[in-house]
């Protein structure tokens, strides 16, 4: 292994946006500003919100089941005229 290539291991200080600070190491300088951490995460925190899927799977059904209709009463239109 060649000596003096590898970049430096130091201390860093990571700040969040929330103002949580996280003392770590890192090859990187200076101390690191992120957008959300563990403390502030809504997965984390438990505020995480659940899509309701079963109101926008209600929703799809409805607009495919009138387009279907549709589509039936032009298929029913247009083979009357054909006659």
């Amino acid at each position: 292994m060649k000596a003096d290539i590898h970049p430096r291991y130091e201390p860093v200080e990571i700040r969040c946006a929330c103002g949580n600070v996280i003392q770590t190491r890192s090859t990187r300088k200076g101390p690191l500003i992120i957008g959300i951490c563990n403390a502030c995460h809504p997965f984390y925190t438990g505020t995480q919100k659940f899509v309701d899927t079963a109101g926008r799977v209600d929703k799809f059904q409805q607009r495919l089941a009138k387009t279907q209709a549709a589509q039936a009463a032009f298929a029913a239109a247009s083979g009357k005229k054909k006659k």
